[in-house]
């Protein structure tokens, strides 16, 4: 490992080679804020620097995790005393934006809100956003094909990546910086690494689809009766706002409870007393016509029974006020740690009946449990936290039965958003078939055979 750093050393410059305490003072994982446990954090400054280090390591059989924001929930950029992180952090360069064919080129290090604010200075917008948008970077939004909160929308990433660059394990750069749509030249080399999770490769840039700016937004936080009136909402507000609807966020009775009347943290907009809860927020560009249309849309909702109470928000002020009580998922650690949270995808259809088999399953082992519910409902996303009491491996593994094993046979995803990483690898096969999963781990074998990087996310190293 001595002889190792001192190559990459020189590589990349002394001060860009970090161990000791200055990779324990880093934090490698969000929601526990352990230290980083790695033998030494590495931070080149471009693509040409990453390929050596990456020879250099493959040539010593060296294993390697990357890191962007670190806010992820899995686990996903957890290293052990005998890895090496890659930093992408000095790879933070909006390299060009093109107005006439709305594309941005950036470094895979660059937070994602600084994309954005890139995209709106440019007179155009990059609707990927998600509560985390200051910190997580574009590297690791496309290596976990981040969601958030617009994608009944624009999509998951995915679907705003036109073309991108990557590091592999032996250190080839795989340019397939692509400014197109259309590009039907062969395989699609960017979908390997989109969410794979640094599994396949390190990216290092990226070419974004960028869209349109809206610059009036209507946002209204709603109650509903009961959950066929929530979807019957969605339903309603999708047909109405004619394709402009960019976020459905329902949060059930006990999430709006615990973080308004009950904690204190929040105002209530709405008494407390409603089991269903959604922010509706709807992006046009004519204000006008836009508010209208907004305002119409809600009525005959009342008029449907749909709905039976409102608020509009008036001001930036109040829109962030109603998006607060949503993504204040700080307030929920202090609140209800220890607890677990999951990040799971199901047929909207199937999921209240869903959420009331968890409910049961946790209150049956745990009478003293809570289950606190919100999520993307627009695109069938439930995020759950959970807690028990206690944060042991024990407890953890049966919270996770009661919230994995109905998945199944409901055609449900383990992971809608976050990724799997360490901690849902062992439910990967709830999932995915047992033809998927070999075919996985025959493209890891083949693109890095000797699993130097991301080793064990994703993938069990033993089932190779």
């Amino acid at each position: 490992m001595h002889a190792l750093l001192e190559q990459i050393t020189t590589l990349v410059g002394a001060a860009n080679v970090l161990t000791g305490q200055d990779v324990s003072a880093r934090s490698a994982d969000w929601m526990s804020a352990a230290p980083c446990r790695a033998a030494a954090i590495i931070r080149p400054a471009s693509t040409d620097e990453l390929s050596k280090v990456m020879r250099a390591c493959h040539a010593a059989r060296q294993p390697v995790v990357t890191h962007g924001g670190v806010t992820g929930l899995v686990h996903g950029a957890a290293a052990k005393p005998d890895e090496l992180v890659i930093s992408m952090e000095r790879m933070n360069r909006i390299e060009a934006i093109d107005t006439v064919g709305s594309t941005l080129t950036v470094q895979a290090g660059t937070p994602l809100q600084s994309v954005q604010e890139a995209a709106e200075d440019a007179g155009l917008q990059f609707p990927l956003d998600l509560g985390a948008r200051g910190s997580c970077t574009i590297g690791g939004n496309i290596s976990t094909n981040a969601g958030g909160i617009r994608v009944i929308r624009y999509g998951m990433t995915r679907q705003l990546v036109l073309g991108l660059e990557a590091v592999m394990a032996d250190g080839r750069v795989v340019s397939s910086m692509n400014h197109m749509l259309k590009n039907n030249a062969g395989f699609d080399l960017k979908q390997l690494f989109i969410g794979s999770e640094g599994t396949l490769g390190i990216v290092t840039r990226a070419v974004l689809r960028l869209h349109p700016q809206t610059p009036d937004v209507q946002t209204a936080l709603v109650a509903c009766p009961d959950f066929d009136a929530l979807t019957g909402l969605l339903s309603h507000m999708n047909q109405a706002l004619g394709g402009n609807l960019s976020a459905f966020e329902a949060m059930w009775h006990n999430h709006y409870h615990l973080l308004t009347e009950e904690s204190g943290r929040h105002t209530a907009p709405l008494p407390t007393d409603s089991p269903f809860y959604a922010i509706v927020e709807s992006l046009g560009i004519d204000a006008d016509s836009h508010a209208a249309q907004f305002s119409q849309a809600l009525e005959s909702a009342f008029e449907r029974e749909l709905i039976c109470d409102a608020v509009l928000a008036h001001s930036s002020q109040q829109r962030q006020g109603l998006w607060a009580i949503r993504e204040d998922i700080e307030g929920l650690l202090q609140l209800l740690a220890p607890f677990f949270v999951f990040d799971v995808s199901l047929p909207i259809s199937a999921m209240q009946d869903y959420v009331t088999e968890v409910e049961q399953a946790v209150a049956q082992r745990w009478p003293e449990g809570r289950v606190i519910t919100f999520g993307h409902l627009g695109d069938g996303n439930l995020h759950f936290s959970i807690t028990v009491g206690s944060d042991d491996d024990a407890s953890r593994q049966a919270v996770e039965q009661c919230v994995y094993r109905p998945l199944s046979a409901l055609g449900g995803s383990v992971s809608a958003e976050h990724g799997i990483g360490l901690e849902k690898r062992r439910y990967l096969d709830l999932s995915r078939t047992a033809d998927e999963l070999a075919l996985m781990r025959q493209l890891k074998q083949a693109l890095d055979p000797h699993n130097l990087l991301n080793r064990g996310k994703v993938l069990d190293p033993a089932s190779f």
